[in-house]
């Protein structure tokens, strides 16, 4: 701002700057006054010029100003344009004299909001912290959104850039003062300073075992990360105290190891057009063709398994035998699938309802997924009950008679799922269906759910049959056959009386307004009435407020069981959609193992295949070995298909290495550590 100076201020200007003060000094203010959110001074300028709005001045003071019925789509384009929104709202009625009182009711940014209309459901929406030493990199990567809270170190800067790549979060920090030495690709991340104290590594240890009420970090084996902790505890302290959100549904501190997956860099991701074509459209990439996902959340988990391929061959196979089984009791897969169709996004609507921005609707959205629970779990018994098929026989072909495991990846999933009937039972007795957006304003309580509201329901319903049964008698009375009874917010109950009427008026009416088309009256008896009716529907609105709250609180209360369930829920999915792409497109079971041997038997484009149905594809082999043919020379004309070939290897090996079945015939593959590519960059694969 301007000056420091609050002298010739207005007491409103001295405490929009004493507000301001308690903000992060990178956010825009939005002071609520009135019917508008105001901005001063700088913001006001940066406002005016990112939403194209009117600049003016008063007084030399730059303000602007958006309606308070519109902010949301405003402020979702300041996000979007990678700013920090602090919104400051009136607490209190407007009254003559008096100082309205205001405080921060949000602070919002990029990589922490919940605007839906922001958020790509199929997309996590990560904060990540970035912290380093001597050479080494701690990257915590934070969705504020479903509750994910990811940790892993990275030895070179040029892992680091591959990670980012992956998972491209929507925001970073980094400590201040080494703000200027990352220099990150692509130059569109948002990239802020945070105090650099948060990430030093005893700081940052405090930070996490308060944040998990525990007296160490080694149950989630933390204990020996250094710069994994520093960037892990200064996202959370930016989180709780920088943006004051609660982050009472982040459970537990995931620590991974990017060693544990192959390397696909931001060149490779690009050139293989696995979520993104070179058009930039999601059409005709390999995460569209492969998504059979039924639930948002593991349409999420489906994006990270194809940018994470695993090289573990205990943990592909586990994948493998999973689908198998699903694969092998086509019926059940059926109904596992058309239970799981039912399920909302559980993680993004249990995080709304922990950090307070859910409403009843989000109740009814938890209750109605967590009663699929029962149907979901008995369609699982069933499937692993069904024999399962080693080997690389189609798909679609007669399983064989080896049996499933029962503890499996299958059983295990199906084990963490737990059904809690009683909070399903709880939000379907108290709120009512299809309940208003609005908390405050009631209705969304169950009539016979709470006994007090009942009666405070019934009070208002007699008084507002009173005020009817007033106007009636009223016009009786007066012989003033337009005489209404009337209210708003304003002036409460009031008998309106036409101008051409006002010579009957009776003496006992006492005047309230003068109106262009006549006057506003009350009676002593109205006046008493409006209090009874008000105090009724006030307290009927308070206490309902007061019921969601309650419920809500016992949703919360079982949040890390929800959270386990929903991630079970997502993975079986994931599974189950790789099972029903098998079947439907003639997918095989690869051989994954520790070898060299990569061979390829009538293999076809996962992509192509499906974009080109009016097409015949020809199916194409490759052997490589360390060996006897280590090398391949593919030559042609161009557009002859050497890139496709190429691109086609790649993928199906990349497939494999998610767990997936793959389109061919047969299929050996030796688990790879990397993908290069730097073919065909400016291929168009799905225009030919």
């Amino acid at each position: 701002m301007a000056s420091s100076n609050d002298t010739g201020l207005t007491p409103m200007m001295r405490q929009y700057r004493r507000v301001k003060q308690q903000i992060p000094a990178d956010a825009l203010l939005l002071f609520r006054l009135g019917d508008f959110y105001e901005m001063f001074f700088d913001d006001a300028k940066t406002v005016a010029e990112l939403l194209h709005l009117t600049l003016t001045a008063r007084n030399g003071m730059p303000m602007c100003g958006i309606p308070h019925h519109a902010a949301e789509s405003y402020i979702g384009k300041l996000l979007k344009a990678g700013k920090k929104v602090a919104i400051c709202d009136q607490l209190e009625d407007a009254k003559p004299g008096k100082l309205v009182q205001r405080d921060v009711t949000q602070i919002l940014s990029p990589g922490t909001h919940f605007d839906s209309r922001l958020l790509a459901a199929e997309r996590n929406n990560f904060l990540a912290a970035i912290s380093h030493d001597g050479g080494k990199f701690g990257l915590a990567l934070v969705d504020l959104t479903t509750g994910d809270f990811l940790v892993t170190e990275l030895a070179s800067s040029e892992q680091l850039q591959n990670e980012l790549a992956r998972v491209m979060p929507s925001e970073i920090i980094v400590p201040a003062e080494q703000q200027s030495d990352f220099i990150l690709h692509p130059s569109s991340f948002i990239l802020s300073g945070y105090d650099g104290w948060t990430f030093e590594r005893e700081t940052a240890y405090c930070t996490l075992r308060d944040h998990f009420k525990t007296q160490s970090l080694d149950g989630f084996g933390a204990g020996d990360l250094t710069v994994g902790i520093g960037a892990a505890g200064a996202a959370l302290h930016y989180l709780q105290q920088s943006l004051r959100r609660n982050t009472s549904h982040i459970h537990r501190l995931s620590v991974y190891s990017v060693a544990d997956y192959m390397v696909l860099d931001a060149v490779t991701q690009r050139n293989l057009e696995l979520l993104e074509s070179s058009r930039g459209s999601a059409a005709h990439t390999l995460v569209a063709c492969v998504d059979r996902t039924l639930t948002p959340m593991s349409a999420r988990l489906l994006r990270e398994w194809l940018t994470h391929p695993l090289r573990d061959v205990a943990r592909i196979t586990a994948r493998q035998d999973a689908i198998a089984q699903f694969v092998a009791a086509p019926r059940q897969l059926a109904d596992f699938r058309e239970q799981a169709r039912r399920v909302r996004d559980l993680e993004r609507t249990l995080a709304r309802l922990c950090c307070g921005t859910g409403n009843a609707r989000d109740l009814v959205a938890v209750k109605e997924s967590l009663a699929v629970l029962p149907g979901l779990t008995k369609a699982l018994q069933a499937i692993v009950g069904h024999e399962s098929r080693p080997g690389c026989a189609p798909a679609a072909g007669n399983p064989s008679d080896m049996p499933a495991l029962p503890n499996g990846l299958l059983g295990k999933l199906a084990g963490e799922i737990t059904e809690l009937p009683a909070l399903v039972e709880l939000i379907g007795r108290a709120i009512v269906e299809g309940p208003p957006l609005a908390l405050k304003e009631g209705g969304l309580i169950r009539d016979g759910f709470n006994a007090e509201l009942d009666e405070l329901r019934r009070a208002a319903t007699e008084g507002k049959s009173w005020i009817a049964a007033l106007q009636q008698r009223e016009i009786e009375r007066t012989g003033i056959a337009s005489l209404k009874v009337r209210y708003n917010s304003v002036f409460g109950y009031y008998i309106e009386v036409t101008k051409s009427n006002l010579a009957k008026v009776p003496p006992d009416y006492i005047r309230k307004q003068t109106i262009a088309t006549g006057e506003r009256f009350y009676t002593p008896e109205l006046k008493e009435m409006e209090h009874k009716i008000l105090g009724a529907d006030e307290k009927a609105h308070a206490l309902e407020y007061e019921l969601f709250q309650q419920i809500r609180a016992a949703v919360e209360a079982e949040s890390l069981v929800i959270q386990r369930t929903a991630a079970a829920l997502a993975q079986l999915d994931v599974l189950a959609g790789f099972a029903e792409l098998a079947r439907h497109q003639n997918y095989c079971r690869p051989v994954v193992n520790e070898g060299d041997r990569l061979e390829i038997v009538d293999g076809r484009h996962p992509v192509l295949e499906q974009t080109l149905v009016e097409e015949r594809f020809v199916p194409n082999d490759a052997l490589l070995d360390g060996a006897s043919q280590q090398v391949l020379i593919i030559t042609g004309p161009n557009m002859a298909g050497k890139s496709t070939y190429i691109r086609q290897v790649a993928l199906l090996v990349l497939l494999a290495q998610t767990g997936s079945f793959i389109p061919a015939k047969s299929a050996t593959i030796g688990v790879v550590d990397r993908i290069f590519t730097r073919i065909g960059a400016t291929d168009d694969l799905a225009r030919g």
